[in-house]
This record gives C-alpha cells, sequence and structure tokens, in this order.
C-alpha cells in the first residue's frame, strides 16, 4: 500500500496538496508499525520475551501512526485543500484537542502493554485509553459535519457552480459513513469479538481490525486521490476566479459611482 501511495504521488506530483504528503506519511508509519511489531512478536516467540530496543521503536512509530491518522481524518473531514485553505477557529481547536490526547492515549498504551493485569491501576489505564480514543474518534466526527453543512448552505448560495458542489457533498456525506464505520468496527466490534471468543481464535480480532483499516486506507485514499480532473480542486480554483471577478466588480462600481457624484456637482457648479 505505500509502495502504490507513493506510485500516485510520483505520477500526480503536479496536483499535490499538503495533506497527499501527510496521507503518504501516514501509510509508511503504519508500514513500519506493522514490520516492527511483527518483529516484536519474532522474539517473544524464538527466545521467549521481547528485545527493548525494538519495543521502543514500535512505540515511538505507534504514537507517530495514531498522530498521523487522526490529524489527517481532522484535516480531510475540514475540507482543507479541497474545499478551503485556511481552518477556522473551532476546526484549530479540534486539532489542538485531539493531538495531546492521542498522546495521552498512546501513552496509557504503553503502560498497558509494559504491564502486568494484576499490576496496580491497570484497570484505571484501559479505562482511560478507551475513554479517550472514543473521545478522539467523536472529535474527527464533528469537522465532517460542518463540512458538509458548509456544502449545503453553499449549494442555496450558488447557481453556476451547483453541479461541482453537490459532487463535493456527496463525497463527503459518504466519508462520514466511511469513517463511522471504520470507528464502529475497530473500536466496538473488535472489542467485543476479542471478549466473546474463545483464547485460541482472538487473533481474529486482530486480523480483522487490520483488514479493516487496510479497506479504509484504499478508500479514502482513492477518493481523495490527485488525479488531474479532480472536480473538488476545479471548485476550489472557480472559487477564487469568483472571489476575484467580485472585487473587480465592486471597484467598477465604485468608480462609476463616483463618476456620477462628480457629474452631479459639476452641474450644480
Amino acid at each position: 500500500m505505500s509502495w502504490v501511495w507513493i506510485k500516485v504521488m510520483l505520477y500526480y506530483s503536479t496536483n499535490l496538496y499538503k495533506i497527499h504528503y501527510l496521507m503518504g506519511a501516514l501509510v509508511i508509519a503504519k508500514f513500519l508499525a506493522s514490520i516492527l511489531h511483527s518483529v516484536d512478536y519474532y522474539f517473544i516467540s524464538s527466545q521467549g520475551k521481547t528485545d527493548e530496543a525494538w519495543v521502543i521503536l514500535w512505540y515511538i512509530i505507534h504514537l507517530v501512526r495514531g498522530l498521523l491518522l487522526f490529524i489527517s481524518l481532522a484535516l480531510i473531514g475540514m475540507g482543507f485543500a479541497f474545499v478551503k485553505h485556511v481552518l477556522s477557529y473551532n476546526e484549530k481547536l479540534v486539532l489542538a484537542t485531539v493531538v495531546p490526547l492521542q498522546v495521552l492515549a498512546n501513552v496509557a498504551y504503553i503502560i498497558i502493554d509494559s504491564s502486568e493485569e494484576t499490576a496496580l491501576y491497570y484497570g484505571w489505564w484501559k479505562k482511560l485509553i478507551i475513554f479517550v480514543d472514543l473521545l478522539c474518534c467523536g472529535a474527527i466526527i464533528f469537522p465532517i459535519m460542518w463540512s458538509i453543512r458548509h456544502l449545503q448552505q453553499a449549494t442555496e448560495r450558488s447557481d453556476n457552480k451547483t453541479a461541482l458542489i453537490l459532487s463535493q457533498l456527496k463525497l463527503f456525506r459518504r466519508f462520514y459513513i466511511l469513517v463511522v464505520a471504520y470507528i464502529y468496527i475497530t473500536r466496538i466490534a473488535l472489542k467485543f469479538l476479542m471478549v466473546v471468543l474463545p483464547f485460541q481464535y482472538v487473533w481474529c480480532s486482530e486480523f480483522l481490525g487490520e483488514v479493516a483499516t487496510i479497506v479504509f486506507f484504499t478508500i479514502t485514499g482513492f477518493k481523495f486521490r490527485p488525479y488531474v480532473s479532480n472536480p473538488y480542486y476545479k471548485l476550489v480554483d472557480e472559487e477564487d476566479d469568483y472571489e476575484m471577478s467580485t472585487v473587480v466588480g465592486d471597484v467598477d462600481d465604485n468608480l462609476r459611482s463616483r463618476r456620477v457624484m462628480d457629474d452631479s456637482e459639476n452641474e450644480e457648479v
């Protein structure tokens, strides 16, 4: 998947936005996290214990992957680079909330992973990580809802760009459903499977989680890929042209009004 996305970025290098580089970094971080996690399991199976150096590297990559995932989803949901280039105060507040919460969730995960279930405060940290993770998932839903509402309002005000705005509206509605489904599967359904499945089949929940992640990354990357005839980029360009024509029109109107006032003053004199 990392190789495919890098190849897409190289092929459409003239149509890249900052969000595409962030998505590329997320895919690479996910790949490295999977490799390091596999190395960790290899040491456990062969030596009966983990290697501290590899574990520390995996914790670092796991933290980076979590941050990149929620930042990327939040920025895509805000329509950053696709609909607008500037974030509002509420959207910046969401990012400022999600980032420290993700750091806290990963710290709690490291404490749980390196502790025994009988250790003091183990249950407290486990509840904390579930609560914080769900809070972050809920926080990234709000920007998508704001973008959908913004596009719905734009369809009521615009006449010549209605088709393009509707295409964006359809995209964000599908993305909203996709994110909700991904959160439900990875944060709720898989936890339920880990409880009800016998011990020898617990690996099925991890496998389904990886499959859900691959499907989610693939669909999101396909929907927001940087191809040439992307209508969402056209909409941004047309909005810039429209704003420029509006400014020019206002200047012309001001000049005409000044000329009329000058002519009336000359007639009075």
